[in-house]
């Protein structure tokens, strides 16, 4: 039986991974910080046998930690989402996020090489590709990037290629677009607009829109995500390169808050704030290398997505929207 760690486990991305990973009867070990994850992430599995899953709290700067988890453990692949994922927040410290982002990525790669790792997959962004006028966005664009984050993920694709190239470790990187979902944290400092959007509306407050919401994204839900990390990690023999991951479809921030309303049935306002430092204006993901060589295939379109995501948050959060608006 394959034993895989999931670094940043315990997050919004990686804890769904790790259910999935569960769900194919590997064993998963989880290595996270907890800084932006949450232990209730993953609390329902750690009920589980310690044969199955096993959880600890730590960085991927802890050399010796990360040695003893892959020694201890015999892990044969590495699936990497732990990150400084915000983008404002590296304008603001661009040391700790290089810190986490880039040494943290070498110190795993090193190690997985050292205890002969099969394979990594790992989390890069297409906030690589900053503004530009290719679209849809193929995997060879130009890397413009506009943030210190940016950039820390342009640094662990070129390290990926040279680990790869050293020790003949498949290293393959996933570039995701807006990802979305279930554990998505609205109250955390790194929130992205969809689950703030929706707990605005399902509460009736004014949703506040960066610019003039005419910049687009490419969503893609957390399904989609989850499939392409299990395919890359479960595929035999996938090329050691980076790959789009999104939803192949183009939307507007002003249309997004819009469905949202629409979807929660909500009577919130939109209104216009300042555009964010560092934002890029379009997005949309050219997605074909993914679908030949990973099998990727998404399943949701962003209102598919969004009815899903609202009806997770209406559950976790017990927000009654209509119960709400009758009662102010």
């Amino acid at each position: 039986m394959d034993t895989i760690l999931v670094t940043g486990g315990a997050g919004f991305i990686g804890s769904n991974i790790a259910d999935a990973l569960l769900a194919l009867g590997t064993k998963v070990v989880v290595l996270d910080d907890l800084s932006t994850g949450k232990q209730a992430n993953i609390a329902h599995l750690q009920k589980r046998r310690r044969e199955a899953f096993v959880f600890y709290r730590g960085s991927i700067l802890d050399a010796d930690l990360v040695k003893f988890i892959l020694k201890e453990h015999a892990v044969t692949r590495i699936c990497h989402q732990a990150a400084c994922p915000s983008v404002p927040q590296s304008i603001l410290d661009p040391v700790a996020t290089s810190s986490v982002n880039i040494i943290g990525t070498i110190t795993l790669f090193h190690l997985a090489a050292q205890h002969g790792c099969r394979r990594i997959v790992f989390a890069s962004s297409c906030a690589v590709y900053g503004d530009t006028e290719y679209m849809p966005i193929h995997e060879a664009v130009p890397f413009r990037s506009k943030s210190p984050y940016a950039a820390t993920k342009a640094a662990k694709e070129l390290l990926a290629g040279v680990f790869s190239g050293l020790y003949g470790m498949a290293i393959i990187g996933l570039r995701y677009f807006n990802v979305y979902g279930r554990r998505q944290d609205p109250a955390s400092g790194y929130a992205a607009a969809i689950p703030s959007f929706i707990t605005k509306a399902l509460t009736g407050a004014a949703i506040t829109i960066d610019g003039d919401g005419r910049q687009t994204r490419d969503f893609v839900y957390i399904d989609d995500v989850v499939q392409a990390n299990v395919n890359a990690l479960m595929l035999d023999d996938p090329p050691s390169r980076m790959f789009n991951i999104a939803c192949g479809e183009q939307t507007s921030i002003i249309d997004l808050a819009r469905t949202i309303v629409e979807v929660v049935g909500s009577s919130s306002p939109i209104v216009h704030g300042a555009p964010r430092a560092g934002d890029i204006r379009s997005s949309l993901a050219d997605i074909g290398s993914a679908r030949t060589c990973l099998g990727y295939a998404p399943r949701y379109d962003i209102r598919t997505g969004l009815r899903e995501t609202v009806a997770w948050y209406q559950a976790a959060y017990g927000i009654d929207t209509c119960a709400h608006q009758v009662a102010s």
